[in-house]
């Protein structure tokens, strides 16, 4: 039993740090938003307002035609009260560089609803390009 119990709690830690775990119970809406570059963004990444867990990512494509990444978020019913114009970004936090899109709420009156898009967006950070620029830089000087 001490060694099932053992296991059990194994399982539910690997869970937790690769970000599988469910999302707390409760029904989703889903939200879509088109980024640039999505750098490290993962399916079941965490989608926080003011640090707030608000849902997950459920999906990620590319469109050919507008070559951008569409994020699919799936968001719990009881954060339904995001401004139209409310702006995601996708951020970084940890020492492992755990990637998240963050919501910052607008100002509008309306509310996003089920399969609308965020229109105000902001790409991944992607520190290699920063660098490659910085160097660009120096040799042309």
């Amino acid at each position: 039993m001490l060694v099932a119990a053992g296991c059990a709690a194994l399982f539910m830690l690997a869970m937790r740090v690769s970000n599988l775990a469910a999302m707390s119970t409760g029904d989703t809406y889903e939200l879509t938003a088109r980024f640039q570059n999505i750098g490290g963004l993962t399916l079941r990444a965490p989608v926080k307002a003011s640090g707030v867990l608000v849902g997950r990512v459920s999906g990620i494509r590319y469109d050919q035609d507008s070559y951008e990444a569409i994020v699919t978020l799936s968001v719990q019913n009881r954060f339904s009260k995001f401004p139209k114009d409310t702006s995601a970004s996708i951020l970084t936090s940890g020492l492992l560089g755990e990637q998240y899109i963050g919501l910052e709420p607008g100002a509008e009156e309306e509310f996003l609803r089920d399969g609308d898009t965020i229109q105000f967006t902001d790409s991944a950070f992607v520190l290699e390009r920063l660098i490659g620029r910085i160097m660009v830089d120096r040799m042309s000087e």
